[in-house]
């Protein structure tokens, strides 16, 4: 924490935003939101710098979006609620998929293929549209410069059918498009290499926010390493993997040879 670390107390830090001890110490336990003036003042008091202060920029315009998923408490998770949250935190943030196509790049058909495949009961129609739009919604951060996204993916996800033809067709020239913006980085490991059994999300915050984090999701709930030795565990798959997959042109390619195929077996579907 800024004030512990520059050796501030909390009644100092409460004259910097002209307030008391006890709203410092609210605001600190995230009791009450943060007034962007009172976020810019501390950072002045913290003498914070500019790469700190840019992202407590990101931080704010972050807290002023964040009513979209609240919209959606009634169909999120509470397992996924960390994870959308972080999301929008972190400076870079590394995927590995040998299933799906990751939330933060599915078209809305392939995300309502795959929610309509993992209930046992068909869930109505209404339910099923505000899980897809909360799936929509968290993709907003692709529009930021931050975090720095890449996506590794088995070539097998690639391949593997979820919807109609014409749904992998449409997934796949979105995930062409999403692999073309600066921020994204978009790699598929052959079949014939070495590739996790699992899916992992790894998500790494600026130096001024403490501890990095693993995301493994299954069907009922996730876990979080937060522990560091987990943590290198789980960069090193990462970092494997990516050694692993093809060079960029050549998974865009592979990409473009999946949305061929696709288009073809759609167009016989017709």
């Amino acid at each position: 924490m800024h004030r512990e670390r520059r050796g501030h107390t909390l009644a100092s830090a409460a004259r910097a935003i002209r307030g008391s001890t006890s709203k410092m110490s609210r605001l600190e336990r995230g009791e009450s939101p943060a007034k962007p003036r009172d976020v810019y003042d501390l950072a002045a008091f913290y003498e914070l710098s500019r790469k700190e202060v840019a992202f407590l920029d990101q931080l704010l315009a972050q807290a002023a979006n964040a009513e979209w998923y609240e919209r959606f408490a009634d169909v999120t998770p509470v397992f996924l609620k960390r994870l959308i949250r972080m999301e929008g935190r972190a400076e870079e943030i590394t995927i590995f998929e040998n299933q799906v196509v990751p939330g933060l790049l599915q078209t809305e058909r392939y995300a309502e293929a795959l929610i309509k495949m993992m209930e046992a009961n068909p869930l109505p129609a209404p339910e099923i549209a505000r899980i897809v739009a909360l799936r929509m919604g968290r993709q907003l951060i692709l529009d930021h410069e931050l975090p720095r996204i890449t996506v590794v993916l088995d070539e097998t996800v690639l391949e593997r059918r979820r919807g109609s033809a014409d749904v992998m067709c449409e997934q796949m020239k979105h995930l062409l498009a999403a692999a073309g913006r600066p921020k994204v980085n978009v790699r598929i490991i052959s079949k014939d290499q070495v590739s996790p059994p699992m899916a992992i999300t790894y998500l790494r915050f600026p130096d001024c926010v403490p501890g990095d984090l693993a995301y493994l999701e299954n069907i009922e709930g996730a876990t979080y390493a937060t522990r560091q030795r987990s943590l290198d565990n789980y960069r090193k798959v990462l970092s494997d993997a990516r050694d692993n997959a093809m060079p960029k042109d050549e998974s865009l390619d592979a990409i473009r040879h999946a949305a061929k195929q696709w288009a073809e077996q759609a167009a016989l579907e017709q």
